[in-house]
């Protein structure tokens, strides 16, 4: 049996030539949606392969949410995955790219 999902991460990515577009995304959304907004990192974090933030949200917002970041996403690069407690597998196997496939830090989740 599958784990439930408890929510999503929208990690939106961005480097120093896409800062701008990436803040107005992250207004847009903050605006539209009852989402939890993630720091804003201009570095690298966790698995991540660019600077980041977080939109955290709840599977009830997944239908409106998910097509709209598909239309409005301003040419970023979106990595969204479910949070079902198994960190490897939410990153590894169920995610959602929205542009470029990135190759993301997965050793970080697997076990030693």
């Amino acid at each position: 049996m599958a784990a439930a999902i408890r929510d999503y991460h929208a990690h939106v990515y961005f480097d120093a030539d896409s800062r701008e577009p990436a803040r107005a995304l992250r207004e847009a959304v903050e605006e539209r949606f009852e989402v939890e907004m993630g720091r804003w990192h201009e570095k690298l974090v966790g698995p991540h392969p660019r600077w980041s933030y977080q939109i955290k949200f709840q599977p009830a917002l997944f239908d409106e949410l998910v097509p709209w970041l598909m239309l409005n996403r301003r040419g970023l690069t979106v990595f969204l995955h479910p949070n079902t407690g198994q960190d490897l597998e939410d990153h590894r196997d169920h995610p959602v790219w929205m542009g470029e496939l990135l190759p993301l830090k997965i050793s970080l989740f697997e076990d030693d």
